[in-house]
């Protein structure tokens, strides 16, 4: 009796044991699928990461230009409008021509007379035709001269008036003979000899000068055209591009001052965004590389640009150096605006086929970067080393940390034993 007492004891024992070890198992295992329950988890795998630059600015247009009025006086005629779209140089309003000073209403009459002898100039051929007589006539002077001078260096006929006595009369008688010239006859030729050579080349002077276009007096002429129609342009205010008129001021009877603005002109047909890109990034960043731009103001929609201008000097703003980049929209429509914030995402790297770590896996303990593997239920914290980055991903380039591993979102700073928050590292 005594021997089946012990041999029901120890077989007691033995399934409260293992009752025991099966409550801790399960209260082990439910522990665990809680504690796994409550984190959100990703599996590592291979993809492409394209590795970003992120800033933000303002958009602007390709050009931009506020108008002013030069003159003060009364706005007469006013021919534009807010939304529209007008040519280089076209007249977007006048002053009244008797609310004008005096210089400029004469500036219409000084443009006038200046015009005529600017046309007269490039048209007609009369001084042309003068000029070739002149030129001929002062060449056959010069000629008689050169000849006539010749001809003192030997002997020459030489006139004298004599007189004789004949029937009670002194009659005078005209006598030539062959002779040399006295200094007074050669100094006198040399006289008409000079000025006939200084004839000579004032007409060549006129002669080249008007067959040449009379270049020095016609560009004379439009300057006084220039000058004039400058003057009388402070009557009125012109487009200085091509554009799209975004405001408008004047409104006829309105009276104004020189200064005042008048208009603002907006070239809309590119549209830019200038952001500034720390020294860290800009070398990373050049000419030509895609952008993707989104707007607070246009929800759900991205638009596409790219890069035109990189900065060459560096902005030092409280001792943070950073450099302009410029993009272009590629995409724009009537939605996206001058002065809209846009947040400008550059893509400055494309990686195919990497291991792909979450960023929001990512912590930093004891100065490394670390992410949770989930083992068994459990986090066990790993060291790695990171690659490019873009917002959302970056490359794993160094850990014990392969394709098909679960990570944790989600983790605490840190975990305890066990995988419980607040003690030691739960592995390495």
């Amino acid at each position: 009796m005594r021997s089946f007492f012990k041999r029901f004891r120890t077989v007691f024992v033995v399934l409260l044991l293992i009752g025991a070890a099966a409550t801790v198992w399960a209260f082990t295992q439910r522990r665990a699928n809680q504690t796994a329950s409550a984190f959100q988890t990703a599996t590592v795998a291979r993809g492409t990461l394209t590795a970003t630059i992120g800033a933000t600015g303002t958009v602007r247009a390709k050009q931009t230009a506020v108008l002013i009025w030069q003159a003060a006086g009364t706005v007469d005629v006013v021919n534009v409008k807010v939304g529209d779209n007008i040519p280089s140089d076209f007249v977007m309003a006048y002053l009244k021509k008797t609310s004008l000073p005096q210089s400029v209403i004469l500036a219409e009459a000084d443009l006038a007379n200046a015009q005529t002898s600017l046309d007269e100039l490039l048209n007609s051929n009369t001084a042309l035709a003068e000029s070739v007589i002149a030129l001929r006539d002062a060449q056959e002077a010069y000629d008689k001269a050169v000849n006539w001078r010749k001809e003192l260096n030997g002997r020459i006929k030489i006139k004298k008036i004599v007189y004789k006595e004949m029937f009670g009369r002194t009659i005078p008688e005209i006598k030539e003979y062959k002779g040399y010239a006295d200094e007074t006859t050669i100094a006198k030729a040399d006289e008409d000899l000079a000025l006939a050579k200084a004839r000579l080349d004032d007409a060549q002077r006129t002669f080249d000068r008007l067959s040449a276009g009379n270049g020095v007096e016609i560009a004379a002429a439009q300057a006084r055209v220039d000058a004039a129609q400058a003057t009388l342009n402070l009557s009125r205010v012109s487009a200085p591009f091509s554009g799209i008129v975004t405001e408008s001021y004047p409104l006829p009877g309105d009276q104004v001052g020189a200064g005042a603005t008048a208009f603002r002109l907006d070239d809309l047909s590119s549209l830019y965004v200038d952001v500034e890109v720390s020294e860290v990034d800009i070398n990373s960043v050049s000419v030509g590389q895609g952008t993707t731009l989104s707007f607070d103001a246009i929800l759900d929609r991205d638009y596409h640009g790219q890069v035109v201008e990189v900065g060459e000097v560096g902005n030092d703003v409280g001792g943070i150096v950073s450099f302009t980049v410029t993009v272009e929209l590629t995409d724009a429509d009537d939605l996206v605006k001058p002065g809209m914030t846009a947040a400008v995402n550059i893509t400055v790297k494309e990686m195919q086929d990497v291991l792909l770590i979450p960023n929001r896996a990512v912590r930093f303990v004891d100065g490394s970067r670390v992410v949770y593997r989930l083992v068994d239920g459990q986090p066990v914290k790993t060291k790695i080393t990171l690659g490019p980055s873009s917002d959302q991903e970056s490359v794993l380039v160094g850990g014990e940390v392969t394709a098909g591993d679960t990570i944790v979102l989600n983790p605490p700073a840190e975990f305890g034993p066990g995988g419980g928050p607040g003690g030691g590292p739960g592995g390495d």
